[in-house]
């Protein structure tokens, strides 16, 4: 009599049945987007191209639309710096010996690979509530020790997607908010907008128990979506797989070898500099409201780069990691040019009719609101140009005119137009790279490795952000 042996499970297919609800659709996403979403670079190249044939369609003439590329392709230098030296200030922080051991720390506290992840989103989240740009450098380098444990069999793009979730979800809900801090500051309200809002203190924006409601909601759910949609079993690929450097980036271990280095390895010269910097930061923060001081980004990065300095305790340990930063800047250096003649182009050209692209959509959107759906509306009008022109809020001075007399017209809550606009404009950084090039450079990835992650939480984001500015706003 023959015996019959029960058939072996294919494990292959076990895996992937195992794969199954956010992790199946973020994983389909993923692939998606290795093979067809392009490099960063292009992306701004055709927003470019876009852009400019909408010119055309409104009547603006060639020679103006040249003129506009040509005259905005500089005009985000300063803010280029800022951002470079966000990335290069944060990365020496964060390899200094005491903020290592804290990041590894963080990093020892998940035990699972999903749990890594949502982990991940969890503290980038937190962190950009206070400063948008200090969750994404903290977030890259804790999901680069993360990735160093290789037990934990942690997906590297689902990580790097989580570490990007403060500019995608949170970041204009807390005190990284310029529309916010702009509106509350009278001595920085340009008069065009003073004269339709006045002053809107903090408690009547980011201090709303709606807002604060908003903002739980928003974290609680995104670090779910991070934990499910991350992937298991045979689909994770960790940075080991994606060849990904993540060994530890360590400044300090080069000694003194000649007399003559004596000056870069004595902790006296950084001492007297950081000295100097607590002088400066002391007339600041005794002159001035603290909050509007702390959302001064050349303040940040001032603030940082005294930290770095003090924290690596000589000069050859700082300029070491100075110099190993410098390559996360790439995309920053070369990409926002293009983005600034896209926003000159946008709002700069003028049509036949004598107006730009911007004001085109302010228009069709302001004109279709009424008292109850300004929320919904004015939330959609602030995430579609939010894709055209990211931001980090700068571009609130020149949206604000049109939303807030609107806001007035209609009667709505001055304060909660602002956190309308601040909620819905964080939609579009979740598929638009700009924001990503920083986090990109310090993780080593590309934008189509992270974006269908990004994507998956969109599809969740968009619609539980705008019922919440409809329901929130009944409460006011």
């Amino acid at each position: 009599m023959t015996s019959i042996t029960p058939k072996q499970a294919d494990p292959a297919v076990t895996e992937s049945q195992s794969q199954h609800g956010l992790a199946r659709l973020a994983y389909a996403f993923t692939g998606w987007a290795e093979k067809w979403f392009p490099d960063a670079f292009v992306f701004v190249v055709l927003a470019v191209i876009v852009v400019a044939v909408a010119n055309l369609s409104s009547g603006a003439q060639p020679l103006a639309i040249a003129k506009g590329f040509g005259a905005g392709f500089w005009t985000l230098i300063p803010f280029t710096m800022q951002m470079a030296m966000v990335a290069i200030t944060g990365y020496v922080v964060a390899t200094s010996p005491p903020c290592t051991r804290l990041i590894n720390w963080l990093a020892s506290l998940p035990s699972t690979g999903r749990g890594a992840v949502a982990w991940v989103s969890l503290v980038s989240m937190a962190a950009s509530y206070f400063n948008w740009a200090l969750s994404l450098v903290l977030g890259g380098l804790l999901v680069r020790a993360l990735a160093r444990r290789v037990e934990l069999h942690m997906d590297y793009r689902a990580a790097g997607a989580a570490a990007y979730l403060g500019l995608g979800a949170t970041w204009a809900l807390g005190l990284s908010s310029s529309a916010a801090m702009l509106q509350a500051n009278p001595a920085s309200l340009p008069k065009s907008i003073s004269d339709i809002t006045g002053v809107i203190p903090l408690s009547q924006t980011i201090f709303l128990w709606q807002s604060v409601v908003m903002g739980l909601t928003i974290l609680i759910a995104s670090v779910l979506i991070a934990y499910f949609s991350a992937p298991e079993g045979i689909h994770v690929r960790t940075a080991q797989d994606m060849d990904c450097d993540v060994s530890e980036a360590r400044s300090d271990t080069q000694k003194q070898t000649r007399p003559g280095e004596w000056f870069e390895f004595t902790p006296i010269l950084p001492i007297l500099i950081v000295l100097l910097a607590v002088g400066f930061c002391y007339t600041e923060f005794s002159s001035k409201p603290t909050l509007q001081v702390i959302s001064n980004l050349n303040t940040y990065n001032f603030i940082f780069l005294m930290a770095g300095l003090l924290l690596h305790r000589n000069i050859r340990s700082f300029l070491n990691s100075v110099t190993k930063a410098v390559p996360t800047t790439a995309g920053v250096l070369i990409q926002f040019p293009l983005y600034g003649a896209i926003a000159t182009m946008l709002t700069g050209v003028l049509g036949s009719d004598g107006v730009s692209i911007s004001h085109h959509i302010a228009n069709v959107f302001v004109s279709i609101a009424n008292t109850e759906t300004f929320p919904v509306v004015i939330g959609i009008y602030s995430a579609v140009l939010g894709f055209l022109i990211p931001s980090g809020g700068g571009k609130w001075i020149i949206e604000a005119p049109y939303v807030m007399q609107a806001a007035s017209d209609l009667k709505a809550h001055m304060g909660w137009a602002v956190q309308v606009y601040n909620a819905a404009e964080a939609l579009p950084n979740l598929i638009n790279p700009f924001w990503m090039l920083p986090l990109l450079g310090v993780l080593g990835l590309k934008a189509r490795d992270i974006v269908g992650f990004c994507f998956t939480q969109l599809l969740f984001h968009a619609p539980l952000v705008l019922f919440l500015l409809w329901a929130l706003a009944l409460t006011l």
